[in-house]
């Protein structure tokens, strides 16, 4: 079924909705305040130590397949794939739509009409930290555009999720099979293959 698509009015008034930035002028000063030995640090190098950071994340996210627990027990981070077939919302191509005049849907051919969505849970009893239900992870654009682009490259790789399951209980499973793992991989010291006693 073809739907007429409206090509967007660019020049429209917009609602914003004001936020906060977290990396801003107050929390550099607040870090130079804590750490006076830091006091040559530029505003502009504070910023970029932080992306640089962040990028070093999202390249090991991106590149472990089981993920990645994060600093200061902030929580668990990993790539997951999803099934496209009842989406929740529509995948919409805006630039085939735009083209073409009517709405042109992403059919993700590529990685046979799979998804990649960026998981990120707290809910371990080691990442219980203050007021944890609140916390939320929302990735910026940049580490979405590099999941998608990896994703289309390499995506048999992910760990499939399916829509009902509870991503704790996914991380649990996934701990617990490392424990084994380490347990089998070294064997006992004391361990004599001939001692019958």
């Amino acid at each position: 079924m073809m739907r007429d698509f409206r090509k967007p009015d660019l020049n429209a008034p917009r609602f914003r909705h004001k936020h906060k930035n977290v990396l801003d002028v107050e929390l550099w000063k607040s870090f130079i305040e804590k750490y006076p030995n830091r006091k040559g640090l530029t505003y502009k190098q504070f910023r970029d130590i932080i992306k640089t950071a962040n990028n070093l994340f999202w390249d090991k996210v991106i590149n472990y397949r089981d993920g990645v627990e994060l600093p200061e027990s902030l929580g668990y981070m990993f790539i997951g794939t999803c099934t496209s077939q009842n989406p929740k919302r529509a995948n919409i191509n805006f630039g085939k739509s735009i083209k073409y005049g009517f709405r042109v849907n992403n059919t993700n051919l590529i990685s046979d009409g799979k998804l990649a969505k960026i998981f990120y849970t707290n809910y371990a009893v080691k990442y219980r930290v203050k007021d944890r239900q609140i916390w939320t992870f929302i990735p910026c654009r940049a580490f979405k555009r590099k999941v998608s682009k990896v994703y289309s490259e390499n995506w048999e790789k992910y760990i499939v999720v399916p829509d009902n399951l509870r991503i704790s209980k996914l991380y649990n499973g996934l701990i617990t099979k490392e424990i084994v793992q380490k347990k089998v991989s070294t064997p006992s010291i004391h361990y004599n293959e001939f001692d019958v006693s």
